[in-house]
């Protein structure tokens, strides 16, 4: 399992003296224990300590998923059948089988909306819960430091990690555009000591199913006899180093770059990240693929204690058009029927079981959510376009009610009919269940205070 945070690979960290540990981590590490000064919100009731995002980059589609249309017109409704879940009155796709026996874990909200169709804005807005720049356009835009922060970038500044792992991480990578990351994913204001650490697959290597190549030299996470010449390493340059050691401003590099080495070798953060741990059984639940270890991976971190993880949910390489993720324009119900609807109702019921077993369950809350949901019309291709003016997303865990809808779309899925929301009260709702008041504050680097939530209202599903 590689990390994101350095363009050195291992074999060059084992190789080099000054680039030991590349600067970009210590700079990484030394920006975050400023954040570590930062004052802290006042916590409320919330019962969940961690949380997991499951993001489904593209938009799935709410017809095909958890707000099927049955008594629709057919170019509505689509080809799929509906089946009866574990809630009453409940219906779900019937591609959606072992998450509709789940149901009394889920909160289904069906009532979402927001006003940018194009993915990155779409993005934005569900992962800041703010409305992106230029929010009537749908270009997309890179990210930028006025930005407004993530919502995983917001969770670390109130809820620590335990020594040497990150506040917030993301996999199995950034989402782009033509090779140039979105907005939406990084710690806008709040500076890069607030940025969640992006966590992906070792270059080339398949999770046993489509190789992925997002580019870039990721910096491994070694291996035990890596971590002692590491160690090694780290000996000799202290005695080259130490008549450098009274410059005021290298000994404060030095101090950041030995927590570097923390995060490299601790065995407790290479524990968190080896998946070989997992018994044979589970690994086999999630399967061995780049979203269901991806999904496993986020289970292993929030467990040894990182508050929050971001899982982009596709099954490939998510910056490629053709790739298999939820960006349905064409071929839509052949696509959601044989790959990632069958992939989704495995993994994502896997990790609910998980949980439940591990009795993480009611203190782990978990968000699905994409960029937007689809359109009511089926095109001319068998897909359904772009579609932000309704969508549904689900929560589970972390002191939800299960067994409930919230909020209804009008007959056809293309509006909201009752109880509409919008992506700053999926935030108010997850700040809420963390126990983070709405109005804590947060301050960017030019210490201008700003209210962590305060335009939405937590909806009432707990």
């Amino acid at each position: 399992m590689r990390v994101l945070g350095s363009d050195l690979s291992r074999r060059r960290l084992l190789r080099t003296s000054c680039g030991l540990l590349g600067l970009p981590l210590a700079d990484f590490l030394a920006h975050r224990e400023l954040a570590a000064s930062t004052p802290q919100g006042r916590f409320g009731p919330g019962k969940a300590k961690s949380c997991i995002v499951l993001f489904c980059w593209g938009g799935m589609s709410h017809h095909d998923t958890f707000d099927p249309k049955p008594d629709a017109p057919a170019e509505t409704r689509g080809e799929f059948e509906t089946i009866q879940t574990a809630t009453p009155g409940l219906f779900v796709s019937e591609n959606l089988p072992n998450t509709a026996r789940r149901t009394d874990w889920l909160a289904v909200v069906r009532s979402v909306h927001h006003l940018n169709s194009g993915h990155g804005k779409g993005m934005y807005w569900n992962m800041t819960g703010h409305a992106p720049p230029q929010p009537a356009s749908p270009q997309n835009l890179p990210p930028s430091r006025a930005d407004w922060p993530s919502l995983g970038a917001m969770v670390s500044q109130f809820r620590r990690a335990p020594r040497n792992l990150p506040g917030a991480v993301q996999l199995p990578y950034q989402i782009t555009n033509e090779h140039s990351m979105l907005a939406g994913q990084m710690a806008g204001w709040l500076g890069m000591q607030a940025d969640p650490l992006v966590v992906r697959t070792p270059r080339g290597t398949p999770f046993r199913g489509k190789k992925y190549d997002a580019g870039g030299a990721p910096l491994e996470i070694p291996s035990g006899d890596d971590a002692q010449a590491l160690s090694n390493r780290r000996k000799l340059l202290e005695q080259l180093e130490d008549p450098l050691g009274r410059c005021a401003a290298i000994a404060t590099y030095n101090l950041f770059r030995e927590r570097a080495f923390d995060l490299l070798v601790s065995p407790h953060v290479r524990r968190a990240f080896d998946l070989d741990i997992e018994p044979a059984r589970v690994k086999e639940a999630y399967g061995d693929h780049i979203f269901g270890q991806s999904v496993l991976l986020a289970r292993r971190l929030i467990e040894a204690g990182v508050p929050i993880a971001t899982v982009m949910c596709g099954f490939d390489n998510l910056s490629d058009s053709m790739a298999e993720h939820w960006d349905t324009h064409h071929n839509n119900f052949n696509r959601l029927k044989s790959t990632m609807l069958p992939l989704f109702d495995r993994i994502f019921p896997a990790l609910l079981d998980d949980l439940e077993e591990r009795g993480m369950l009611d203190e782990t809350l978990i968000v699905v959510i994409g960029d937007f949901g689809r359109t009511p019309k089926i095109n001319a291709a068998a897909g359904r376009d772009h579609h932000p003016y309704c969508y549904s997303v689900a929560f589970a865990g972390g002191g939800i009610r299960g067994g409930q809808v919230h909020g209804s779309s009008d007959s056809i899925g293309a509006y909201p009919k009752s109880s509409a929301c919008g992506p700053h009260d999926l935030h108010a709702t997850v700040f809420h269940a963390l126990g983070i008041p709405l109005d804590s504050e947060l301050r960017d680097q030019l210490n201008r205070p700003h209210l962590v939530c305060s335009q939405g209202q937590s909806l009432p599903l707990f």
